[in-house]
């Protein structure tokens, strides 16, 4: 299957969405992969054809990203899967089976709160949303307003450096691919909103149990993670992991933030394995003790108070973030 023949656009609350298409449903749950933030459907370039054979896969541009329009929106976590929601939607998707690489990772696990029903089951990849430590470079790309203002004309070369600085192996035709796509007008603002809504100063901001408890069931989760990941920290895999039963951990020897570039072969065997077993357990929160309690209605008082921000930096437990 050629990858570059099978391009969809439509319009989606107010959205200009490009996906690609490729194979076809045949007993198993269609599979959306998800790209991460400044990225695009070419992250998936050379894993989707071989993952398309027995099912249905969508590989979309996110909003603000890759061939996807650029609107003048919030761009805010909640804008994200809320139009990824309309698409499912949209499409008549059913039951689905998501994939999220960092960023798109976010996305995924905001998705459950707007279409829980549909997912059947969620792999986070290098995922954003997991802990609050993220690489220092995007913690100075959320300062208000710089690069929503001035950055427009640094997209296409800061893509470039990105590339290199994480260790993604993209063919030198896909990086000036995507550092054209990052250069197009309205990247800058998007990728400033972006950055701003999910991270400050002292790193990722939205609390993952926050909002697991708006959830009645949680789906089957896996999380894959490079071990060496030098912009988000693979122990959040693992403390995830604590949190949350039933979630099934798998690290990749030496690769960093982009193990499906890395390790293609093994990560498309460890997708494969957990998407077909036919045993995996949906995955569950685990209960909050009763000596936790006093601790917890501790830091409800602390996070009203004027030393909440000291407070948020000294609790790790309360750190995590979705």
């Amino acid at each position: 299957m050629d990858f570059d023949e099978y391009h969809h656009q439509a319009d989606i609350d107010g959205v200009s969405l490009h996906w690609v298409e490729l194979g076809q449903s045949v007993g198993n749950p269609p599979l959306v992969l998800l790209h991460g933030l400044n990225d695009c459907h070419l992250a998936w370039r050379n894993l989707a054809p071989s993952l398309a054979h027995d099912r249905r896969v969508l590989v979309p541009d996110l909003p603000g990203h890759g061939l996807s329009g650029r609107p003048d929106a919030s761009y805010k976590l909640r804008w994200y899967a809320r139009v990824i929601a309309r698409w499912f939607e949209a499409l008549e998707l059913g039951d689905v089976d998501v994939v999220g690489h960092s960023f798109g990772g976010g996305v995924a696990q905001v998705t459950l709160l707007e279409c829980s029903e549909r997912i059947r089951r969620l792999v986070l990849v290098s995922s954003g949303g997991l802990g609050r430590e993220i690489a220092p470079a995007l913690r100075l790309a959320a300062i208000p307003w710089v690069v929503e203002r001035l950055g427009q004309p640094f997209m296409g070369p800061g893509t470039r450096l990105a590339l290199r600085v994480t260790r993604n192996v993209l063919s030198e035709q896909e990086t000036l691919t995507l550092s054209a796509m990052n250069a197009q007008r309205g990247s800058a603002r998007a990728f400033a909103r972006t950055v701003r809504d999910i991270i400050d100063w002292r790193g990722q901001r939205h609390t993952f149990f926050k909002h697991a408890s708006e959830l009645s069931q949680l789906p089957a989760i896996a999380v894959f993670w490079g071990n060496r990941d030098a912009v988000i920290p693979a122990s959040h895999a693992q403390a995830f992991a604590n949190y949350v039963d039933g979630v099934r951990v798998v690290l990749f020897d030496g690769c960093g933030h982009y193990p499906h570039h890395e390790q293609p072969d093994s990560f498309v065997r460890a997708l494969r394995d957990y998407l077909d077993d036919p045993v995996a357990p949906r995955a569950r929160l685990r209960e909050v003790r009763k000596v936790e309690r006093p601790r917890r209605l501790l830091s409800t008082w602390l996070a009203r108070s004027r030393t909440s921000s000291l407070w948020r930096r000294l609790w790790p437990a309360e750190s995590l973030v979705f």
